[in-house]
C-alpha cells in the first residue's frame, strides 16, 4: 500500500479531528495502526485538537477531613477507645526513655575499641567516632546477638500495628487509582 496524496490528506484530517491511530487505520483500510503512527511521525504532525479518547471523570464527593484527637500520656488514655464504633483505636503510651548504660571497662583498664571487640561483646557505639574518646559498650551479650540486653531494647523496637483505613478512604484511593489509569491510556 502506497501513501497517496489523497490518503495523506485524509490521514491529516482524521488526525486533526482527534481519532486514534487504530481508528484512522480502519477508515483508511489496508494499513496498520503502526503504519499510521509512523506516517504521522514522519509528517511531523503535532498535537491534536481533541484527545483520542475522551477522558471520563467521575465526580467524587469531597470527604471532610477527619478530626484529629490529641493523645495524652495519662494511664486512662492508654486504654483502647472506640473511634467510630467499628474498630477500637489503640493509643499507646510513649515508651520510657532508655537508661544510659556505662561502657564496660576491660581487664586491661581500657574500654572496648574496634581492635579489642570480640565475640560476645556489645558493639553499641558510645560517643563521636571522630573523638579520641570513642568506644563501644563492651558488655556481655547473649550468643548470636550484637548488643547487650539494654542496647537491644533500644535497637530493636516492636513493629507498630497498622491501622485499617475506613471503607470511605479505601474507596477514595481506588477511585483515584482508577482515574489515573484512565488518564495514562
Amino acid at each position: 500500500m502506497a501513501w497517496t496524496d489523497e490518503r495523506v490528506e485524509t490521514l491529516k484530517k482524521l488526525w486533526a479531528d482527534g481519532l486514534s491511530a487504530s481508528q484512522i487505520a480502519k477508515q483508511l483500510g489496508g494499513v496498520t495502526r503502526n503504519a499510521v503512527i509512523g506516517k504521522v511521525h514522519r509528517l511531523g504532525l503535532s498535537g491534536r485538537a481533541a484527545p483520542s479518547r475522551p477522558t471520563r471523570r467521575i465526580a467524587t464527593p469531597k470527604l471532610a477531613p477527619r478530626p484529629r484527637t490529641a493523645t495524652s500520656s495519662s494511664p486512662a488514655s492508654a486504654k483502647a477507645k472506640p473511634s467510630n464504633g467499628s474498630e477500637p483505636a489503640v493509643v499507646r503510651a510513649p515508651a520510657p526513655a532508655p537508661v544510659p548504660v556505662e561502657p564496660h571497662v576491660l581487664p586491661s583498664g581500657d574500654y572496648a575499641t574496634v581492635l579489642t571487640l570480640r565475640e560476645g561483646m556489645c558493639k553499641w557505639p558510645v560517643g563521636d567516632p571522630a573523638d579520641a574518646s570513642f568506644r563501644f559498650c563492651g558488655h556481655k551479650t547473649t550468643p548470636g546477638q550484637a548488643y547487650c540486653e539494654a542496647h537491644s531494647q533500644m535497637a530493636y523496637q516492636p513493629q507498630a500495628k497498622r491501622k485499617r483505613k475506613p471503607a470511605d478512604d479505601a474507596r477514595a484511593v481506588l477511585d483515584s487509582l482508577a482515574s489515573g489509569r484512565r488518564a495514562n491510556f
